[in-house]
């Protein structure tokens, strides 16, 4: 086995730009109006790989650098994860959830010595967590969101029956947002058996040795679980407190539809004014 699964060169290069078209094609022909935006991300992910490469190496050497790497990661997860959720004044907010899901597990394997205190140790775990909980964020306040935005009236119905605001929007969103825990429960129930993730091949590669693999991975599986569960929670609950909101007009009752009023047979008048 060589020290790497992927080989530098123009094999690479072109293997690239194939499935960026090829992801852009099939997302055109979905006529989802994304292709663009698979082009401009894929592009992204190209240049902003490319810059962290040149400088992870120096910045893994010093802890207090490797800290201010990390966060510099949350802000970017944050920033994202409130244009996804929502535009309105409330958005800002959502730092909290990943927060929350982030500090508690980071805590943990640091301060069990799961992972050593060092830069080139810590960066790619806390990119891992900081990763899965603002996509975690995302999901369940945009369902959240959503199913609010739907069902208003049934939220309307519970304040009248004497419900608490929170308590009313918690019943409505709650079983929405937590769809959003489907693909992290999905992929630590089939690891091994179905896929085989990022962590385990880098550390089977890097060492080849499959039990150490094997710990890295179900380390960063259970603990992205929890980092995700708990940002969930958090999301859901500001969602129910009104901290996470869009506009009222998008939470608005949607309006009764109107009938359209019968046209006039065309020329009525003038057959009448004839026959006269």
């Amino acid at each position: 086995m060589s020290g790497s699964a992927v080989v530098l060169g123009w094999g690479l290069g072109l293997a690239l730009v194939l499935l960026m078209l090829i992801a852009a094609g099939f997302a055109l022909a979905l006529h989802s109006g994304l292709s663009r935006q698979v082009l401009v991300a894929a592009a992204r992910a190209v240049v902003q790989l490319a810059a962290v490469s040149s400088v992870i190496v120096a910045v893994a050497r010093s802890l207090w650098l490797s800290a201010l790497f990390v966060l510099v990661m949350f802000a970017v997860a944050a920033w994202t994860s409130a244009r996804r959720v929502s535009r309105a004044g409330g958005a800002s907010v959502v730092w909290l959830p990943i927060a929350a899901g982030t500090v508690p597990v980071l805590a943990v394997v640091l301060g069990c010595g799961a992972v050593p205190l060092t830069g080139i140790a810590i960066v790619p775990v806390a990119g891992i967590v900081i990763g899965g909980t603002m996509t975690a964020t995302s999901l369940a306040g945009r369902r959240a969101l959503d199913e609010l935005g739907t069902r208003y009236g049934e939220y309307e119905a519970g304040l009248s029956l004497g419900l608490l605001e929170r308590d009313a929007a918690m019943e409505i969103c709650r079983p929405a947002a937590t769809q959003a825990l489907v693909p992290p429960l999905d992929q630590t129930r089939t690891v091994g058996l179905v896929t085989l993730p990022g962590a385990f091949v880098g550390v089977l590669i890097g060492s080849g040795d499959a039990m150490q693999a094997g710990a890295a991975q179900l380390l960063v599986l259970i603990g992205l679980l929890a980092a995700e569960v708990i940002a969930v929670l958090c999301t859901v609950e500001l969602v129910a407190r009104g901290r996470i909101r869009r506009p009222a007009a998008e939470l608005a009752a949607p309006k009764r539809p109107t009938r359209p009023k019968p046209p006039r047979p065309p020329g009525r008048r003038r057959v009448l004014a004839w026959r006269r």
